[in-house]
């Protein structure tokens, strides 16, 4: 393969199912134009988040996360870690507004996810924006997934009925509030997003890094040793395009074909000085009790296998992959409301 310099473009009005076949086979990150949604949509959205990290510091503490044992509000600058080191951002998650759920017993404890969101009373229209914009992004987004399955050769339908119900559909809106003052460069380390898809909108201060396919084939190949194994391809810098989704592919998508389409490092490094950035990914993903069935489709048999990695297991029933990464982002809300809690 060529070095590649930037991601692939492709537009959902005018598909092309072989060009999204090779963009989510060998980069596993694209992005996403004529996908319906306006740009004052979007506009939107960013402005509700604005104005969100605009309210004075105690508008902003009454949703801390840590009022919540269902993992939603606000986390303050630094309290979320990825590979064990802080993350220079805050944020809000929300996701489905639901009852708050107490797991039975002898329920799986990922029911914990499901429960209200905290909303902030000075900012109330926080609430109809971002609940909106979850509901556009999850059509969008399903039909994304199925053209993808049918680009690979599998029947589209396969995995409607995991995402019946209540999917866990998940929104942060992120502000990255430029350089730590020690100078760390972190907004959020290397990871992989471990559901199904990923759609990412930001302003335009750039920052998204994605891992190249030729660092990964180093790494698989034990080709590259050193730097902690990230020098071989490096990381592409991902540019902003007017009105497109960053997407990418999680790590259930390569449990599910067998590691025919395969996960893709990514990080964000913070922006210099105190110039601010902002961005609103939308992670599209099954309910907590889904089963992924492996995906039956022509190169299921010849994949290259899913990437074993001790210290990140991944679990085909859904849940126990979300409850492993919030107890790992959120150590202090597991702390006070589930000491008793630990995934590997």
């Amino acid at each position: 393969m060529d070095q590649l310099t930037s991601l692939p473009v492709i537009d959902l009005s005018a598909l092309d199912r072989e060009a999204l076949h090779r963009a989510a086979r060998d980069v596993g990150f694209f992005q996403l134009v004529g996908h319906g949604i306006t740009p004052a949509e979007q506009a939107r959205l960013l402005g509700a988040a604005r104005a969100f990290f605009a309210l004075p510091e105690a508008d902003r503490y009454a949703i801390d996360n840590l009022n919540s044992p269902h993992f939603r509000g606000y986390t303050r600058i630094g309290n979320e870690r990825t590979q064990g080191r802080r993350d220079w951002r805050d944020q809000i998650d929300i996701s489905n507004e639901l009852p708050a759920r107490v797991p039975g017993p002898g329920e799986p404890p990922y029911w914990w996810l499901e429960g209200p969101n905290q909303w902030p009373n000075a900012l109330p229209a926080l609430r109809e924006v971002s609940l909106e914009w979850m509901d556009r992004l999850s059509a969008v987004a399903h039909r994304l997934l199925r053209e993808l399955l049918a680009s690979i050769g599998g029947p589209e339908d396969f995995y409607d009925d995991a995402f019946s119900g209540n999917p866990r559909n998940h929104l942060k809106l992120v502000r990255y509030p430029g350089r730590a003052p020690e100078g760390d460069d972190q907004g959020v380390g290397v990871h992989k997003d471990y559901g199904f898809l990923t759609l990412l909108l930001t302003d335009e201060v750039p920052g998204l890094e994605v891992e190249s396919p030729e660092n990964e084939d180093a790494l698989r190949s034990g080709s590259d040793k050193g730097d902690g194994g990230r020098r071989a391809g490096g990381f592409i810098k991902v540019p902003h395009l007017p009105g497109a989704f960053v997407v990418n592919l999680g790590e259930l998508l390569e449990v599910a074909t067998n590691g025919y389409l395969k996960a893709t490092n990514h990080r964000v490094v913070s922006p210099p000085g105190a110039r601010e950035r902002y961005s609103a990914p939308f992670f599209y993903n099954p309910r907590l009790d889904a089963h992924i069935a492996p995906l039956p489709f022509p190169g299921a048999s010849d994949a290259a296998g899913v990437t074993e990695d001790p210290g990140n297991p991944l679990f085909a029933e859904f849940g126990w992959n979300e409850l492993k990464g919030w107890i790992r982002a959120h150590p202090e809300v597991v702390k006070k409301h589930h000491p008793e809690l630990t995934i590997g």
